[in-house]
């Protein structure tokens, strides 16, 4: 994984579950962060890697990267925007 520029406040795991509830875990632990925090979401390949960037933008927040593990999974960086 290549070198980030910035903190990560928080991370979520959501490769243990399906669409839509992917997006649920992701919103549910952007709620608990300040404005301008950043979340670390780990993820699986195919609908969640997919699915999870649009709606996060679609909901007002930064996608700041997307990095592919190489394994069949994804770190994706949200920096919450509004409260």
């Amino acid at each position: 994984m290549a070198d980030i520029d910035f903190n990560v406040d928080d991370t979520v795991d959501i490769t243990d579950v399906n669409c839509p509830v992917t997006f649920v875990k992701t919103k549910v632990a952007l709620e608990e962060l300040d404005e301008g925090q950043i979340l670390r979401v780990h993820l699986n390949d195919g609908e969640p890697v997919q699915n999870v960037p649009r709606s996060v933008k679609e909901e007002g927040h930064e996608v700041l990267r997307l990095d592919d593990n190489g394994d069949g999974t994804f770190e994706l960086y949200i920096k919450k925007v509004g409260d």
